[in-house]
C-alpha cells in the first residue's frame, strides 16, 4: 500500500509547450541595443522568440556643452529644490558627467525603467507616477507628491527633440524652471538584411520604445506589411507614432520592456 494519489490524468497538470515558449517560431525587431536591448532580447529568448536587435537610434552629447555644465554645478550647490530625469540616458550623462545631486535635492523620474537606471547609478527617485509613466502622468501627480508648494526650483533635464511638456506644464502652475538640453538623439542606418526581411514579411514584429525610435521605423522599414505587428511601448510613443503615419497594432499597459513584451505575447496567443 502506498500514500500517493492515483494519476488522474488532469490536463491541467502540465502546462503546454505554447504556454511555456509563447513565441516560439516569432522574429523580433529589438530597435535599441545596449543593456536594454541586451535584456529584451534575452527575455524574448526565454519566451521562444528570435530577437533581431537592430538599434535604430544613438545619442549625442548636447550642442550647447556650456549650458549643460553650468546646470550641473549649480545642482551639485542645491541651487535647485528638485530635478526631473525623462529617460535612462539622462542618467548616462549624469553618470558621464559625475553629476552630483545633493541629499536635500530631490528628483523625479518619468517611469520605473528611468528610477531604476537612477538606483544602479547610485542616485535615486523621489516620485515615480503611479498611474502613467511619462511626462503627462508625473505632471497629474506632482502637486500631491510635492503638497502643492509653490514656487519650487527645479532643474528639468531633457533631448534635444524631446516635447517640453514637464518644463511647461511645471512653469504654468507657478515654478521656476530651467530646461536644459542632456542629450541629442540621432538615426542609427539599420543593415540592408533587416529591411528585407521586413519588406518580405518573414518578421513578426517590431518593437517602438519612442517617438523618435518611431520615426526611424518608419523611415527605414515602412510601410510595415499587414502581417507584422507594431507594438508601442505606451500611449505617448502610440500617439507620437500615429502622428508620423506608423500603423500601431497593439499598445503596452505600461511604460516597460515587461510591459511591452507582454503585449506581443497577447497577440501571439490570439493569433494561436
Amino acid at each position: 500500500m502506498t500514500d500517493s494519489a492515483p494519476y488522474t490524468g488532469a490536463a491541467s497538470a502540465r502546462p503546454s509547450a505554447s504556454d511555456l515558449k509563447p513565441l516560439a517560431g516569432w522574429r523580433v525587431i529589438v530597435p535599441r541595443g545596449g543593456p536594454w536591448g541586451d535584456g529584451v532580447a534575452a527575455t524574448l529568448r526565454s519566451k521562444g522568440a528570435s530577437p533581431v536587435v537592430a538599434p535604430m537610434i544613438n545619442f549625442a552629447p548636447t550642442d550647447d556643452a556650456p549650458a549643460l555644465e553650468r546646470a550641473l554645478a549649480k545642482l551639485a550647490d542645491g541651487g535647485y529644490d528638485w530635478v526631473t530625469i525623462t529617460s535612462a540616458t539622462t542618467v548616462d550623462v549624469l553618470s558621464s558627467h559625475r553629476a552630483v545631486i545633493p541629499a536635500g535635492t530631490k528628483v523625479a523620474a518619468v517611469g520605473e525603467t528611468t528610477a531604476a537606471a537612477l538606483t544602479a547609478a547610485g542616485y535615486h527617485a523621489d516620485i515615480v507616477p503611479s498611474e502613467e509613466n511619462s511626462a503627462v502622468g508625473l505632471l497629474k501627480e506632482w502637486e500631491e507628491a510635492t503638497d502643492g508648494t509653490v514656487p519650487l526650483s527645479i532643474l528639468a533635464l531633457r533631448s534635444a527633440i524631446a516635447k517640453q511638456v514637464l518644463s511647461v506644464g511645471l512653469t504654468r502652475i507657478g515654478h521656476h524652471v530651467d530646461a536644459v538640453v542632456a542629450y541629442r538623439t540621432i538615426g542609427v542606418p539599420v543593415a540592408q538584411k533587416v529591411i528585407d526581411d521586413v519588406r518580405a514579411g518573414v518578421v513578426n514584429a517590431v518593437l517602438v520604445t519612442s517617438g523618435s525610435v518611431a520615426e526611424q521605423v518608419q523611415e527605414q522599414l515602412g510601410p510595415i506589411p499587414e502581417s507584422i505587428v507594431v507594438a508601442c511601448i505606451g500611449p505617448q510613443t502610440a500617439r507620437d507614432a500615429r502622428s508620423i503615419g506608423l500603423r500601431v497594432d497593439v499598445v503596452a499597459d505600461a511604460r516597460s520592456a515587461e510591459s511591452l513584451i507582454d503585449a506581443i505575447v497577447t497577440v501571439a496567443n490570439a493569433r494561436r
